[in-house]
């Protein structure tokens, strides 16, 4: 007989299944509940403790010049914030009324725009409403200036002990600030999207792609949980070389001062290769400072005047209407053309009377090229169109920097009848020297490079490759312009190569020349036109420029150089010619590679003057001329940080070079003895603004050493030899 007991059992298994069967269907209602009636309550719990997709940006991608110096890059900035709440939770309270006092004081030599009492009334304000985020100060700092404030008592505690915290951002910075800065470009910060130049033109593949990551709330404290990690951007290498773009752009800034010039213009390009190494863009501004606010070398549309006279000849001998025996009567520096007057620059002093084809561009004679394009083209104003288009002058290079506009040089129309539309008598003549077309300082550079680099046309190339990690991903290696391997026939381009050597040698062009190497090009000086207002709204604004290339008999570098001004004087020679000479011998001159020990004078037992100053530097010069130095320190002048102290020197003995510590960032530091460029460096790096007078070592100082810094303050600088 089984011991199993049904009877007991199954009422007991029963009971369960029925106790087991109704806690069920209770959980299944109040699940039920929960996703109807309660739906909305619990999502928006589950809100305040997650996020979901949550987008995370990538490093955007730098820009690098051609030898791999930074033009553009993505360092970390920092808001700063407190988090009061979690200082009281830490039972730090009476801590910080102890260390308030030194709290507000070291934000205050940080940030001295704002007072201590400012800080304590806003700290103080923070601590009452318990805010959680609570800014210390209102604008993102960098990592330098966010260690100094991190180092200040209760900052220096971890998060959840101080309440210190910040917030991270990915910020643009341009070592080189505004050098190239409409060509480099810049981006729309909150964004993080290209604004101009390579930034807007490269966007996409600077940017990278974004991150989704999921933030979730545990134990009080967010976590990030990545779903896809962000592609970051890719870098870009462009042609630019910074030495080459800092003389160019001194050399314009001088010249804009000197003649007190409106806008500024220089490019220079490699001959063969067509890379761009130096862009600027120099506008004045109000303030009568000069600073890069459009892209003129790309955008402007302008008549360009007498370079445009080249472009003319070069026609007509390809063209085989004649050569450079050719004679052409200018008369006494006025002519009639179709009932308007057409004059050379000397036409006060008589002119040039009769003249060969070559010295009408040697002297820039409008009378001579526009006599000689109406003789052969005057029936015929179309074929001397397509001549011209022959040259490449007009194409479209297709850029990549937005704003970039073609040249714009109008062919004429026949009617059924025989008459041309839009044309007239004298649209040939002044097209000829360089009005009636628009085309931009780029367009004709490259004119002007294709004829240095024997006939070839290189397209003008601002980015050499695109790298990710060190690697190359895309090559944009130099290109031929399509069609234009051969822009004339050798011996077309024989005779413009020669005529334009004579511009700068017997000609207009003789201040942009030098004496250690030959020079070609054309000047060029012509009327802007006032828009509706045309040449005679009142006074004349001029295009006054210089295009050619260097060493003329081994061309290396082309270069342009425009300068807009209002009023005479105005001499594209005199004046374009100037910039050009000093970029020319600027270039040349990095060339000169000379052993630091061939300045010692071997008869001279004199020790050398040494500034105070970046002494790491003075210690470089004089181990190389074979002086005794004594050092407290150590460093290489190659790739160490300056190194600032003062020099002694003592007879008989050898030269002393002591360190010396400088005042914090928010302070005047000692520049007496220093020369210029150590001294201008040291008060611009902690934003004073300098103005020098004199050269040689700083004997005077307007503001003294341990004064506290104030914005926009000047420290005038007095230097004697």
């Amino acid at each position: 007989m089984s011991k199993f007991d049904n009877k007991k059992i199954m009422p007991r298994y029963s009971l369960i299944a029925i106790l087991m069967t109704l806690f069920a269907a209770i959980v299944l209602a109040k699940t039920g509940y929960l996703m109807t009636v309660k739906r909305d309550y619990w999502m928006k719990v589950a809100d305040r403790v997650k996020r979901d997709s949550v987008p995370t940006k990538p490093t955007r991608g730098n820009i690098y010049s051609c030898d791999g110096e930074l033009l553009a890059g993505s360092l970390p900035k920092y808001k700063l914030y407190m988090d009061f709440k979690a200082l009281r939770e830490a039972g730090n309270d009476s801590l910080w009324e102890a260390s308030l006092d030194s709290i507000c004081r070291g934000l205050h030599q940080i940030f001295p725009e704002k007072g201590m009492a400012g800080f304590r009334k806003d700290l103080e304000k923070g601590r009452e409403e318990q805010g959680r985020n609570w800014p210390i100060w209102k604008r993102r700092v960098d990592y330098n200036t966010y260690s100094e404030v991190k180092s200040l008592p209760i900052f220096r505690l971890a998060p959840y002990k101080g309440g210190f915290h910040v917030e991270e951002f990915n910020a643009r910075v341009n070592p080189f600030g505004s050098s190239a800065n409409r060509t480099v470009g810049g981006i729309f910060a909150e964004k993080d999207t290209g604004r101009v130049g390579l930034e807007l033109e490269y966007d996409s593949i600077l940017r990278g792609k974004d991150g989704i990551i999921r933030r979730q709330k545990v134990l009080n404290k967010w976590l990030s949980i990545t779903d896809t990690p962000p592609i970051d951007g890719s870098d870009i290498v462009t042609t630019l070389d910074m030495s080459i773009q800092d003389i160019a752009e001194k050399a314009v800034i001088d010249e804009l001062k000197l003649i007190n010039g409106n806008v500024g213009v220089a490019i220079v390009m490699e001959v063969q290769t067509g890379d761009i190494k130096a862009i600027v863009n120099m506008d004045k501004c109000a303030d009568g400072e000069y600073r890069e606010l459009k892209n003129h070398a790309v955008s402007d549309l302008l008549e360009p005047g007498s370079v445009f006279k080249p472009v003319s000849i070069m026609t007509v001998l390809e063209d085989g209407y004649c050569d450079t025996t050719k004679i052409v009567e200018t008369a006494g520096g006025v002519w009639p053309m179709y009932g308007r007057q057409m004059k050379d620059h000397n036409w006060r002093r008589g002119g040039y009377g009769t003249i060969s084809l070559p010295r009408t561009l040697e002297v820039s004679s409008n009378i001579g090229v526009s006599r000689i394009i109406d003789q052969y083209y005057h029936n015929d104003p179309e074929k001397f169109i397509r001549g011209v288009y022959r040259t490449g002058i007009q194409k479209d290079f297709h850029l990549p920097l937005p704003g970039y506009s073609r040249a714009q040089i109008r062919m004429p129309k026949k009617a059924k009848n025989g008459q041309w539309l839009n044309w007239s008598n004298t649209a040939l003549p002044w097209m000829s020297i360089g009005y009636e077309t628009q085309i931009p300082p780029i367009s004709t550079l490259t004119f002007y490079n294709a004829i240095a680099n024997g006939g070839k046309m290189m397209r003008p190339r601002f980015v050499q490759r695109v790298e990710k990690g060190g690697r190359t991903v895309v090559d944009f290696p130099p290109e031929v312009v399509p069609g234009h391997e051969k822009i004339c026939s050798e011996k077309t381009l024989k005779y413009m190569q020669t005529i334009l050597r004579h511009v700068v040698s017997q000609g207009l062009g003789k201040k942009a020349g030098s004496p250690s190497f030959q020079v070609a090009g054309k000047t060029g000086t012509a009327q802007i036109s006032q828009g509706s207002g045309g040449y005679k709204s009142g006074r004349v604004n001029y295009l006054l420029s210089f295009a050619g290339y260097f060493p003329a008999d081994n061309p290396r570098y082309s270069c342009i150089v425009c300068i807009q001004k209002s009023g005479l004087p105005a001499s594209g020679g005199g004046m374009s010619g100037v910039v050009f000479h000093n970029i020319a011998e600027g270039i040349m001159a990095r060339d000169i590679k000379l052993d630091v020990s061939d300045a010692r004078d071997s008869l001279s037992v004199f020790t050398p003057d040494i500034k105070d100053g970046n002494i790491l530097a003075a210690d470089y010069v004089l181990n190389h001329l074979g002086f005794q130095v004594k050092a407290d320190w150590t460093g290489s002048y190659a790739t160490g940080n300056p190194i600032w102290g003062k020099a002694e020197i003592r007879k008989g003995q050898a030269i002393s070079l002591r360190r010396e510590k400088l005042y914090g960032k928010s302070y005047i530091p000692d520049v007496m003895g220093m020369g210029a460029r150590d001294a201008v460096y040291l008060l611009e790096s902690r934003g004073v603004k300098v103005q020098l007078s004199g050269r040689g070592k700083v004997v005077s100082q307007s503001l003294p050493a341990g004064h506290q810094i104030k914005k926009g303050e000047t420290c005038k600088l007095i230097l004697e030899i």
